[in-house]
């Protein structure tokens, strides 16, 4: 899943997540210096994303997005209030998109002291870093 898709599928499942109260797109939000990305307002404030892709070995920007499936990633825990990355770990998981192979949430990492994002992983080797800026 590319990040232009990402984004729409992101912020469709945030729009429809409860507690959420405002949803758009980097670009919405007045940002211009993130191509792609979304920023959400829940009750623990707003929090915004920042979408990079990394395509599949092989795989070429000519070539069209081609999704492909295999078994959901559905395991999360809920986030403590506050815990944005969390929150949309938990977003992301409960959609059980059968694109998603894996969601690696970076405080899970050693050390845990990076920036709160996530690598999401997808069936088809691409995958997207989702950093909070």
């Amino acid at each position: 899943m590319r990040p232009a898709r990402f984004q729409d599928f992101t912020l469709d499942l945030a729009k429809n997540t409860p507690g959420v109260t405002r949803v758009q797109t980097l670009a919405d939000a007045g940002d211009t210096t993130h191509p792609f990305g979304v920023a959400i307002t829940n009750g623990d404030g707003e929090a915004r994303w920042q979408i990079i892709g990394q395509l599949a070995d092989g795989e070429k920007h000519e070539q069209p997005d081609v999704p492909v499936s295999g078994d959901p990633f559905g395991t999360w825990t809920e986030p403590k209030p506050g815990d944005h990355e969390g929150w949309l770990v938990a977003v992301l998981a409960r959609a059980e998109s059968p694109e998603i192979a894996n969601i690696e949430p970076w405080s899970s990492r050693a050390g845990g002291k990076e920036s709160p994002g996530l690598t999401v992983f997808f069936h088809n080797g691409a995958r997207a870093f989702v950093r909070k800026i």
